[in-house]
């Protein structure tokens, strides 16, 4: 296919050239692959800049997307792609088989620093979704950070790079510049633009808010090494709809629901902060059985109830055979959801390796399974359908945000609808309302989880 560049994507092309390390915050859709691939057959074969380049991705992104998408057009499918995965002796046979790109996901990246120590042959990088390497505490974004200064060329690729707030932007743009222009050290970063927000009874800070004025003196401080653009602005996308299913937990359910509700906030103590910990425990359990089962200690699964199954396969059959891409949040859903699809007819499959992206996207799939964490990222679906439903809904608007553009992004020819199966009176509504005000989803969990709290230990 010949490729036929939007005159934001010459743009971004030319910024890469001439920008030695650069951030593309492009948002979803944009063709940020496309136009990498563009610049680095550029810089490679034609300026003779870059000797080896080097990926950094999501694991389902490391498995095919870059090389699906490389072999999609007719002026980057010369470049050869070596897929640094799987066991040690895998990478290490594809680490020294002859190549212009290496890809390998962001868990390895580590072990690859290590393995080549002081002998880093990667003259290019390019860390695919970048906000990956938001925490300055993290061992890939340190381990990264030890080779900066052997790396000539960078590139980051995200849509969203502070989804938890403007302090995701300091690692990322420290791995781009070393601290030249949001200060050498976390610490320094976060006295200058920031201020302590909550405090505990003793005086700990246990959040920070920005200044005022911190949004605009941030974005101008790294303009000249970021681009960012809004798909809304380039791209005549179609609608993008949100449909709230409501599920109403039959007596039974909704008794036990209320008591280990009840049961749970009664453990917590009367005084003190409520930790994440125990705001985590609180609303996996009550997700859980939302959803319709609990996992006990042992990690055995306890069936309650149908209800949001029932809701689900309702929703199947009103949609007549039309595609249907299902995100579940816990393993005994994605059990539960196949076990009541045995002998519907439908044909239905896990999304797991490139092929099952391939098929569904060639229509021989009618109900796909995946969990956000696994393919939020870099996964072109748009051709497969236009049906998302969200069996078990997540707290973590970024993986939302990018599961749902995995349909609506460039190139999907119908409105896409966003289904979410609610249960009433439950967590769900929290988690749907946090997501709906696109907050910071970290406070709310804890905000809503207060209300509960004080709600039920009112009644008690």
């Amino acid at each position: 296919m010949e490729f036929r560049p939007h005159d934001y994507q010459r743009h971004c092309i030319s910024r890469i050239l001439e920008t030695k390390k650069i951030g593309l915050f492009l948002d979803m859709g944009l063709g940020k692959t496309v136009t990498t691939l563009t610049a680095i057959r550029e810089l490679k074969y034609n300026r003779f800049q870059v000797r080896k380049v080097l990926v950094i991705a999501p694991k389902k992104v490391a498995e095919g997307t870059w090389t699906r998408e490389k072999d999609k057009w007719d002026h980057t499918r010369m470049l050869r792609v070596s897929p640094v995965l799987g066991s040690l002796a895998k990478r290490i046979r594809a680490l020294n088989t002859p190549a212009d790109i290496y890809v390998i996901n962001r868990e390895n990246v580590t072990w690859l620093v290590d393995y080549y120590r002081n002998d880093w042959p990667f003259d290019m990088v390019v860390v695919d979704e970048s906000s990956s390497f938001k925490s300055h505490k993290a061992k890939r974004f340190k381990s990264l950070a030890c080779v900066s200064e052997k790396i000539d060329r960078m590139v980051e690729l995200t849509g969203t790079p502070s989804p938890n707030g403007l302090d995701d932007l300091w690692a990322q743009v420290f791995l781009l510049d070393g601290g030249e222009r949001l200060e050498r050290r976390y610490t320094w970063f976060r006295e200058k633009y920031f201020q302590p927000d909550k405090r505990g009874a003793d005086g700990t800070v246990y959040s920070y808010e920005a200044k005022p004025g911190t949004e605009r003196n941030i974005l101008e401080r790294i303009s000249d090494i970021c681009v960012s653009m809004k798909a809304e602005d380039y791209l005549e996308l179609p609608d993008l709809v949100y449909h709230r299913i409501s599920v109403e937990l039959d007596a039974k359910s909704a008794k036990a629901y209320r008591e280990l509700e009840r049961n749970m906030v009664l453990e917590l103590p009367e005084e003190g902060e409520i930790t994440a910990a125990s705001a985590a425990a609180l609303s996996n359990k009550l997700l859980q059985l939302a959803n319709g089962a609990l996992y006990d200690g042992d990690r055995n699964v306890h069936q309650v109830h149908d209800c949001k199954i029932e809701a689900f396969l309702e929703l199947v059959e009103s949609l007549k055979g039309r595609p249907v891409l299902v995100f579940y949040n816990y393993q005994h859903d994605r059990e539960r959801i196949l076990a009541a699809l045995i002998g519907k007819g439908l044909r239905v499959r896990e999304l797991r390796t490139p092929a099952d992206e391939d098929d569904w996207n060639s229509r021989q799939i009618d109900i796909l399974l995946a969990h956000p964490a696994s393919s939020a990222y870099g996964l072109n679906l748009q051709q497969g359908g236009n049906h998302v439903v969200w069996f078990g809904l997540t707290w973590n608007y970024e993986l939302y945000t990018q599961a749902n553009k995995r349909l609506h992004r460039q190139g999907q020819e119908e409105k896409v609808i966003i289904h979410h199966l609610v249960c009433e009176g439950t967590r769900d509504e929290d988690v749907m309302e946090a997501l709906e005000r696109k907050e910071d989803v970290q406070n709310q969990v804890m905000e809503s989880l207060k209300a509960r709290i004080r709600r039920i230990r009112d009644g008690a």
